[in-house]
Parts: structure tokens; sequence; C-alpha cells
């Protein structure tokens, strides 16, 4: 099963108050047909199970269920709810008979959460945190409904977007954090948890390829210096300049021809070492500009 079909599934499972039920159901029917009858059409089970037993207990009737293959050569199954008794009563208490749905559908917080749940199981998709980018999503015929849903995310501070795509408006989250806080607030926490452990082991292993990268390009960038340090040394053995070094800068010259590729700080200790006069980073710096400054007025 898809991340997006495990984190329905969980949600399914919640245990709801009746209003909280209300406005989920309110959410999943404002995406059906509407007609003679109400029929509700979708790929995911645990939305079909949910709106049958929320449609049972709330109106006391049975809505009938048919389910087929899907279309495309997929392998799963689409499932169809039709509902055929008292359709003014639940158009009329479900507001699915106006642009927006009625206040009283998500005027606190819970039925906020409630009512976002039910456009999730209705019309969202998110992608699972292993793939390579982060995205959540879902999908709306109308504009004014896309930028209702998203003003309703953004009371959470979802930082939620919305674009055209083809004839229909998506309201998406890009953001890692943004997406598990989302997950949060529908209450799939067994979702929030593998996408949390997800999420920080690819922000490690990406942190940790940075710092790998910089550390090679700063012994790329030392290795390239030492190596013209000590195409000046040649220059000034090769025009009869060398001598002119004092003792103590011939014998750090003399060292990096030895240790080409070693940090000056590693440079410095084994010099410390091997001669047994103490000298500093800053200390051999100090010298080796003086071999740059004598080379650089035998360039010129």
């Amino acid at each position: 099963m898809s991340f997006t079909g495990n984190v329905k599934s969980e949600v399914f499972l919640l245990d709801r108050i009746l209003p909280e039920k209300i406005s989920e159901l309110s959410a999943i029917l404002y995406h059906s047909e509407i007609d003679d009858i109400i029929k509700v059409t979708t790929e995911n089970a645990s939305v079909a199970r949910f709106s049958f037993k929320a449609i049972k207990e709330i109106y006391d009737i049975s809505p009938k269920i048919t389910v087929r293959k899907g279309y495309n050569f997929k392998k799963g199954y689409i499932y169809i709810l039709e509902i055929k008794e008292k359709i003014d009563l639940i158009i009329r208490e479900l507001g699915l008979n106006t642009l927006l749905p009625p206040t009283y559908l998500y005027d606190d917080e819970d039925l906020e959460r409630a009512y976002l749940r039910g456009v999730f199981l209705m019309t969202g998709s998110v992608n699972d945190p292993k793939t390579s980018r982060y995205h959540l999503e879902m999908l709306f015929q109308s504009e004014e409904y896309a930028k209702f849903i998203q003003k309703l995310l953004n009371d959470f501070r979802l930082n939620a977007k919305v674009i055209k795509k083809d004839n229909k408006y998506m309201v998406y989250l890009k953001e890692a954090e943004k997406i598990s806080d989302f997950l949060r607030i529908i209450k799939a926490m067994n979702a929030v948890m593998y996408f949390e452990d997800i999420r920080i082991y690819r922000d490690h292993k990406n942190m940790t390829n940075r710092l790998n990268n910089c550390e090679q390009a700063n012994v790329d960038k030392m290795i390239e210096s030492s190596y013209e340090l000590i195409k000046k040394i040649e220059l000034l053995k090769k025009k009869d300049m060398y001598e002119l070094l004092d003792e103590k800068v011939k014998e750090v010259a003399e060292y990096r021809l030895k240790y080409p590729e070693v940090s000056l700080s590693e440079l410095s200790e084994i010099i410390s070492i091997e001669t047994g006069n103490k000298i500093t980073k800053s200390g051999l710096h100090h010298r080796l500009k003086k071999i740059e400054l004598l080379a650089e007025k035998v360039r010129d």
C-alpha cells in the first residue's frame, strides 16, 4: 500500500464525536455527484468504509455499495456509494448545495481538523518521505473552494499554496515540516512518526554529505595552495635566489617540499617534533609568506 493509503487507513480508525463525523462527511460528499441520488466514487476502501458508516449512523440509511475493477489496467478497485434516501435533508444539513460549506461545519479547531481530514481522505495525496521530494496535494474543481481550503490550512500556519493544474486547482504543501504538521493535525500519528524518522535520517544524510563536500573542497584548496608554494620555491632555486632566504625560512621550505599534501597545522606539528623547535601555524604561515613575496619579486 502507498504512503497515502496508509495515512487514510490510519485516519479511518480514529474515534470521532458526532459533530466531527458530520464535518468530515460533508467534506467527502462535497466532492460527490449529486442528481436524483448522491454518488460517492473513491479508490480508497477506507474512504468508502467511513462514508458508509457515517451515513448509516447519522441518517439511519444504508447506501448501496458497488465495487468494480479500476480503469486503465489498475490493480486496485473503485468503490461507489449511492445514497437514494433523504437526499434533500443530507444536501441541506451538509451544505452540499452551496459554493462553500456553512461555517457551523468548521467553526472551532476540532471541526476544522475534521473537515480537513475529510478533504484529504477524498482528494489528497502525499509522497512517501523516502522519495526525492516532499509533496502533499489536494485537487479541486473550483478555485473558490481551493482558496477556502488554503485558508483552513493556513489557519494552522502551514504555508499552503494554490496553483492551477490543467482544468483543476491544486492546494499543496512542499515543506517537510509543514507536511508533518498537517499529518499531526488530522491525527495520523503513526504516519507522523514514520515521516519524521525518514525526514531526520534524510536531513542528517544531506548534512553529512554537505560537510564531506565542504571538507573535500578545503582539502583540494589546501593541496592547490601547497603546490603553488612549491612552484615558487622551485622558481627561487632555479633563479639562484633561494639562498637569500634566512635559515628558518629555508627550513620550512624544505619541509613543505618533503610534505606537500599536509595542512599547515599538520606541517607545524611535524616541524616541531622533528626539529625540537616548536613552531605555531601562525609562525609557519609568516615564514611561508616570505617565500611568496620573494618569488613575486623574482617574477616581476
